[in-house]
């Protein structure tokens, strides 16, 4: 099963299908912040989706292929660097684990720079 596993963004080559991974050559799955290190919204989650949309919609007719899905993956990833540097997700401070590999948190002394 091709799949692009970055630190927030997973996406596979398959259906879910009674919560198992089923591989698929005609389907993607996405699977979002899956250790929950971050704080999300609907609304930021619905963002995220729609990026994924026109991501795949963008290599509609091209081969699902392991490269086509990392650079699907990897271009998530850095959407998601994006919403968290404008404020829309935030770093989840009580996460089992702290790794902030999106940039440092900000604290109120930035945001009043």
């Amino acid at each position: 099963m091709y799949k692009s596993t970055t630190r927030h963004i997973r996406v596979f080559a398959a259906t879910i299908e009674d919560n198992e991974l089923v591989p698929s050559t005609s389907q993607l799955t996405l699977d979002i912040d899956p250790d929950n290190e971050l704080n999300w919204t609907d609304d930021a989650i619905q963002l995220v989706y729609r990026k994924f949309e026109a991501l795949v919609d963008a290599y509609e007719g091209a081969e699902l292929a392991d490269y086509t899905i990392r650079r699907i993956g990897s271009d998530l990833e850095h959407y998601v660097r994006s919403l968290l540097q404008e404020g829309v997700v935030s770093y989840n401070l009580q996460a089992r684990v702290r790794n902030f590999s999106l940039g440092m948190p900000r604290t109120s002394e930035d945001i009043n720079v």
